[in-house]
């Protein structure tokens, strides 16, 4: 948002580093293919949890609905919004596990094993930490390659860095295990790999060594995610992967509206409703250009040659 006068322009989370600009919060609600159908626009510092359940009761009111299932990932539909979506009732939900929540579920003793997927890559199990719930697990070969190569590149950069530091303290350049501590402790922060490596640091030496045990565990769950949902035995699981998996063209909307076709931002009106005109003209040119896209996607049967 630019200026400073209207209502609706606060400062807030910014999710795309803009920090120090005022902005505005807003949210699109679409089909499950992705066609945009309702868009509500909220003041700049609202918080997720607070538009979350505005923006629910407001679907299931104004359109009716008496089954509503909410669809997000793992960061919008927490435990604590299913708590919250618990206390609305009358509403289901279908979202991922966290990294954390999975490690347990593969634990030695847990339902959730690499056997499961010997011959397929979708499996579905219970647990009595969701309550009510089906677990879907889902494997992807190609995002497992993909986050093995990513580890395996933040694991070199990371001993890349820490070569110099360990350098230093051999040559006695570098001495104190608080220095130590502070140089090793920017290089591990960067990376985000501090719980893949064992790091022994004294006044004089500086030890680090990979933990081997951790980062099996880790690989051993690369491109494997689960999901939660409430929905009923009538949808199959592949059904409830097809249904997570929609969320891609949500994001494809959101990406559309905020640079690469509509150009939401930056806003320049003042008035409260003029925000809100804004922004449902640019919802209005996102649902055309859904339809066109569409439309030209599709295969047209060509003219024979004579």
């Amino acid at each position: 948002m630019e200026g400073a006068h209207c209502p609706l322009a606060v400062r807030g989370y910014s999710r795309d580093g803009k920090k120090g600009l005022p902005q505005i919060e807003y949210g699109l609600l679409t089909d499950p293919a992705g066609r945009p159908v309702a868009v509500r626009v909220f003041a700049g510092n609202t918080a997720d949890p607070a538009a979350f359940s505005t923006i629910v009761e407001v679907v299931r009111n104004r359109f009716g609905l008496a089954r509503l299932v909410l669809v997000g990932d793992r960061g919008m539909i927490t435990s604590a919004r299913i708590e919250a979506l618990r206390e609305l009732g009358g509403l289901g939900w279908l979202t991922a596990l966290r990294a954390p929540a999975i490690a347990a579920l593969a634990a030695d003793d847990g339902p959730l094993q690499m056997s499961l997927f010997d011959t397929a890559d979708l499996a579905e199990f219970a647990h009595p930490d969701y309550p009510g719930e089906r677990l879907v697990a889902a494997r992807n070969p190609a995002l497992a390659g993909e986050r093995a190569r990513k580890r395996a590149e933040l694991l070199a950069a990371t001993e890349a860095a820490l070569a110099p530091i360990q350098t230093a303290v051999q040559a006695g350049r570098l001495a104190g295990a608080d220095k130590i501590g502070l140089r090793v402790g920017r290089v591990l922060g960067r990376y985000k790999m501090a719980k893949h490596f064992t790091v022994t640091i004294t006044d004089a030496t500086l030890g680090v060594v990979r933990n081997a045990a951790g980062i099996a565990a880790e690989a051993a769950l690369d491109g494997i995610y689960v999901l939660r949902t409430t929905v009923g035995a009538d949808v199959a699981a592949a059904g409830v992967l097809t249904a997570y998996q929609n969320l891609a063209a949500v994001e494809r909307d959101f990406r559309h509206f905020n640079s690469d076709d509509l150009d939401l931002r930056p806003i320049h009106h003042r008035l409260e409703d003029r925000v809100r005109a804004h922004v449902l003209v640019c919802f209005l040119a996102g649902y055309l250009v859904w339809h066109l896209r569409a439309t030209l996607a599709r295969p047209r049967d060509r003219p024979r040659r004579q």
